[in-house]
C-alpha cells in the first residue's frame, strides 16, 4: 500500500474521529494530505495526527475538493448530504452511520468476513453497527463447524456509542453520587444511566423492536449473506464508557461441538479467544479497551436444544466497531485496486 491518498475525515472532532486519527498512526495508513472537518461549532479546534497538529474546518464542497477518500462519522443527514456529492467528485466515501447500510447498491463491509463484497461498491461504502461487526465475525467462524439456523442476543452497550454527550451524562451522574449529591435530571437517555441498565437503545417501532434491534438483524444478515436467517435481538445501555459486550444464544442444523467451535474461532483473522473460565478469565469492557479484535469467552453448550451453542464476545465500539473497521476497509480497496 505504498500510494498516498488524500483523505478527508467528517466528523473529526467526535469520539470515533479522534480514535481514527489515533488507529490511522497506529496503521500508518498511507495518508497525504489530510482534511480534517466537522461542523460550524468544532470549526477551529485543533487536533494531532502523527505528530503534527492540523486545524478542523467546517464541512463544505471546497473543503472535500481533493479528497480521494473521505471517511464520515457524523449524523445521518451529514452522510446523506455529503455522500453523492463525494461520489460526483470521483472519491469514495466510508460511512460510519445507518445512513446506506442496508442499500443494495452499498457495500456493507466486515473485512475479515466479507472483504470481497468492497469490489462492487459504487463509491459508498458502509460500516456495521458497533455491535454487528463482533457478533458477524463470530458467526463466520462458527459456521465453519456447521450451518447456524438460528441466533439471539443480548447486548450490553456503553454509553459512548451514543457520543461525547452520553459520556459526559454518566460521568456527571457518577461524580454527584460519589459527592453525595442529587444526581442531575437524564438529558441524553430516557432514564438515569448511573447504577441502572436501561432496555432500550434507539426507538421502538409498531413490532416493539428498537431501532437497533432490526439493525443488528438486518445487517448480520447482510454481511453474512444469509438473507432469511432467523434473529432476534435485545439492545440494552449499561453504564460502563467504552466496549459493547453481548451473550449469544446460537443454534445449528446439525451438530457443532464446543471443541470444534473454540478451535474455529481462535482461527478466525480478528478475533481472539479469552476463555479459561475456572480462572475468571473472559472478556470484559475493561480488558479488551484499546484493542482492535474482537474478544470470545463463555463458551459452551446450549443445553436447551439440540444443537446449539452459547458464548459471550466483547470489543472496543470506537475502535473495531466504529475507526478501525473503516481503515480496514479502505485497505482492502487499495489491496484489490478499488481506489
Amino acid at each position: 500500500m505504498s500510494r498516498q491518498l488524500n483523505v478527508a475525515v467528517i466528523g473529526a472532532s467526535g469520539a470515533v474521529g479522534e480514535v481514527f486519527l489515533r488507529v490511522a498512526a497506529e496503521r500508518k495508513f498511507p495518508i497525504g494530505q489530510l482534511k480534517l472537518l466537522a461542523t460550524k461549532r468544532s470549526a477551529g479546534k485543533q487536533m494531532e495526527y502523527a505528530g503534527q497538529s492540523y486545524t478542523v474546518e467546517e464541512t463544505s464542497l471546497d473543503a472535500l475538493r481533493g479528497a480521494d477518500l473521505v471517511f464520515c462519522s457524523a449524523t445521518s443527514e451529514a452522510s446523506k448530504l455529503w455522500g453523492p456529492q463525494v461520489v460526483q467528485a470521483g472519491a469514495v466515501m466510508i460511512d460510519d452511520g445507518s445512513a446506506y447500510r442496508m442499500q443494495e447498491n452499498v457495500p456493507l463491509v466486515v473485512p475479515e468476513v466479507n472483504g470481497a463484497d468492497v469490489d462492487w461498491h459504487e463509491g459508498i461504502l458502509s460500516i456495521p453497527n458497533c455491535t454487528t461487526t463482533p457478533l458477524a465475525m463470530a458467526l463466520h467462524a462458527l459456521r465453519q463447524v456447521a450451518t447456524i439456523a438460528r441466533v439471539t442476543t443480548s447486548t450490553y452497550q456503553a454509553v459512548s456509542g451514543t457520543g461525547a454527550q452520553a459520556v459526559a451524562e454518566l460521568k456527571s451522574q457518577l461524580a454527584a453520587f460519589g459527592r453525595g449529591e442529587a444526581i442531575p435530571a437524564p438529558e441524553v437517555y430516557p432514564h438515569q444511566i448511573a447504577m441502572n441498565v436501561i432496555p432500550q437503545v434507539d426507538s421502538f417501532g409498531e413490532d416493539m423492536y428498537t431501532g437497533e434491534e432490526l439493525k443488528m438483524r438486518n445487517e448480520t444478515r447482510k454481511i453474512l449473506h444469509l438473507p432469511e436467517l432467523p434473529f432476534a435481538a435485545t439492545c440494552v445501555r449499561v453504564p460502563t464508557i467504552i466496549g459493547h459486550a453481548e451473550s449469544v444464544h446460537v443454534q445449528f442444523e446439525g451438530p457443532a461441538g464446543v471443541e470444534d467451535a473454540r478451535e474455529a474461532l481462535s482461527k478466525m483473522p480478528g478475533l481472539a479467544v479469552m476463555d479459561e473460565p475456572a480462572k475468571s478469565v473472559y472478556p470484559t469492557p475493561l480488558n479488551t479497551e484499546g484493542d482492535d479484535r474482537a474478544f470470545v469467552g463463555r463458551l459452551r453448550r446450549d443445553q436447551s436444544v439440540e444443537h446449539g451453542l452459547v458464548f459471550w464476545v466483547v470489543s472496543d465500539n470506537l475502535r473495531k466497531g466504529a475507526a478501525t473497521n473503516a481503515l480496514q476497509i479502505a485497505e482492502e480497496m487499495m489491496r484489490r485496486g478499488k481506489i
